[in-house]
């Protein structure tokens, strides 16, 4: 009996770990994908990966960032913001190791793969990791963070708790288009998300990560 309380447990854990990832149960997935729901989604302590063939932002911002994970674990980051993008053929997943019976399972999101893409309004990435082509917009480097006009500014809570400066080393661009967009971030933000054509699947192993 004791086994199997753990094991409820586990999985009870499981959930609340996996669901916040992609900011998507069956409900909030449909009412994300209609552009109702404001979106915020990270993964306690661990890292998720996320893949485009493009995204077209306009008014770009990146700042230094900390994010803090459970035990007080420091994440450096670079924060990328935009007044608003659109997404191409997007991809997140996110893997959680050590399920009983199942092993590693993961958490594959897919949406913007057809005519309409993924849009955000107001969006922060919280990235660790990032390969892509980019072309920049009437791009200002080394700005101070605390000057930022073009993109979304730094946010309040991450000034309040000290894990961004309004002295630290930020850039800024009227827009910025990537391509082939392969990065690993820790959280992400939006105002708004509308995921069109959204698809999400579990899948045993790491097989079905997105790269």
């Amino acid at each position: 009996m004791e086994s199997q309380v753990r094991g409820g447990t586990r999985w009870k854990r499981f959930a609340v770990v996996m669901v916040p990832s992609v900011a998507a149960t069956a409900c909030i997935g449909v009412a994300l994908a209609q552009g109702a729901l404001a979106a915020s989604f990270s993964v306690s302590g661990q890292d998720f990966k996320v893949t485009a063939d493009l995204l077209e932002g306009k008014g770009f911002s990146q700042y230094g960032a900390v994010d803090v994970g459970p035990g007080g674990k420091i994440n450096p980051v670079a924060v990328s913001a935009f007044n608003s993008a659109d997404i191409t053929n997007m991809c997140q997943s996110v893997v959680t190791p050590n399920i009983p019976v199942l092993g590693s399972v993961t958490l594959r999101l897919e949406a913007g793969g057809g005519a309409t893409p993924v849009k955000a309004e107001n969006l922060y990435i919280d990235v660790s990791d990032l390969e892509a082509d980019a072309v920049f917009s009437n791009i200002d480097i080394g700005v101070a963070a605390g000057s930022i006009t073009k993109g979304p500014k730094v946010k309040t809570e991450e000034l309040e708790s000290g894990r961004a400066s309004k002295a630290g080393f930020a850039q800024q661009a009227d827009s910025a288009t990537l391509t082939g967009v392969k990065q690993t971030a820790w959280a992400t933000t939006a105002g708004t998300f509308k995921l069109s054509g959204l698809s999400m699947k579990l899948s045993k192993g790491t097989d079905a990560e997105c790269y």
